[in-house]
């Protein structure tokens, strides 16, 4: 019995984040989305940080391996990230002094 729930606990904890995730997402009023993709970046840059310290302490192949792609996903995440802000705060830039 307690390797069944050991089984499915971290399935039921995936689950109820991602179902909690979208429900609080999809209620973020509009002008909100952009504060809350720069506080998401800021999260990703700390991931960054941790896979870095994990990359650095890795000994056997496998572990650089998966730390090395760890620090790969991540900073494309953060980098990504950033950009999709600055094309989102470019929209709300007025368009009156750009001398059209």
């Amino acid at each position: 019995m307690e390797a069944v729930v050991a089984l499915f606990s971290p399935i039921y904890i995936l689950m109820l984040a991602g179902f909690l995730g979208y429900e609080i997402i999809s209620r973020v009023p509009v002008i909100l989305h952009t504060p809350l993709m720069s506080g998401t970046n800021f999260v990703h840059g700390i991931v960054l940080v941790g896979a870095m310290v994990a990359l650095g302490q890795a000994t056997t192949p496998l572990e650089q391996a998966v730390g090395f792609l760890g620090v790969l996903l991540g900073a494309g995440n953060a980098v990504g990230g950033y950009f999709v802000t600055e094309r989102m705060l470019e929209m709300f830039k007025s368009s009156k002094g750009k001398g059209n």
